[in-house]
């Protein structure tokens, strides 16, 4: 009766256990987190993505991360990180430009890509930018009601900059309960186009084929790597990404909500591996 007793008890374990990992991403749902020693952050995938490619686009212009601060305090603002399809007026997007004050055409403003660079060009055009607050750099590129506002953002602005510029390696990850189908191709077409052809052209960012199952993004330094690394990660969800190496770290989307791992296994030098 005891050995019987015994077996059941392993039979039950074993099942809830099975159970237990099927159910589990489930029960944590989706979303995004930064970590760092500075702080924490939580947003949504959606969010995240965002910010994301307004850091990638920053990297490809090669603006001054100053720059990419004042860009995501300004979208956190305008948007909360949303690529919007409505606003005030004909604003629209993530910086809420309106296409009737010359900022572009309503579909390029749906554009992340589109609409961060046209961000960044504007900021640059503002004399002395770097050396305002964040909020008044903002404002001149903005002119909306209440320049004051983005200032309260600033903190966390800095940070996702860290995380998403490089300045900190490993410091965000995202989980979702199941994978869409396997579209990687699409993702390293969009990354290339986020970081821009300057980028591409000098070997910052380009797509190399690796075998049948994994694919890599060649980097000229570590700080683009994790740049590269946190804008795949993010994408995951929408591009089907299963598995993001680099550095020595890997982050998969069967345990992203444990974040970014050490691993043994060999990630090439100066690359971001997708596999």
């Amino acid at each position: 009766m005891g050995a019987a007793f015994a077996v059941l008890c392993l039979v039950l374990a074993f099942v809830g256990y099975r159970v237990y990992v099927r159910v589990h991403p489930y029960l944590l749902g989706s979303g995004c987190a930064v970590r760092t020693e500075q702080g924490s952050l939580a947003l949504d995938i959606e969010q995240a993505a965002n910010a994301a490619t307004v850091a990638a686009v920053g990297v490809g212009e090669r603006v001054p991360r100053r720059a990419v601060t004042i860009a995501l305090a300004t979208a956190f603002q305008e948007s909360h990180l949303r690529n919007l399809t409505y606003g005030d007026r004909d604003s629209v997007g993530l910086f809420q430009q309106r296409p009737s004050q010359g900022w572009g055409t309503t579909k390029n403003l749906l554009d992340p890509v589109y609409s961060s660079r046209r961000f960044y060009r504007a900021l640059l055009e503002v004399d002395g930018y770097r050396e305002l607050p964040v909020h008044e750099a903002a404002q001149r590129v903005q002119r909306s009601a209440d320049g004051s506002a983005y200032a309260k953002h600033e903190t966390r602005a800095m940070l996702l900059t860290k995380a998403l510029t490089g300045r900190i390696p490993a410091a965000v990850h995202c989980w979702y309960p199941e994978q869409r189908p396997d579209r990687t191709v699409d993702a390293f077409g969009e990354l290339s186009r986020s970081f821009g052809v300057v980028a591409a052209s000098a070997g910052g960012v380009g797509a190399m084929p690796d075998g049948d199952e994994a694919k890599q993004v060649s980097v000229p330094n570590e700080r683009r790597g994790w740049t590269v690394a946190a804008w795949m990660v993010t994408h995951a969800y929408e591009y089907g990404i299963p598995r993001v190496l680099f550095g020595g770290y890997a982050w998969t989307a069967d345990a992203g909500h444990d974040g970014w791992r050490e691993t043994p296994a060999h990630t090439p030098a100066r690359s971001v591996r997708v596999s």
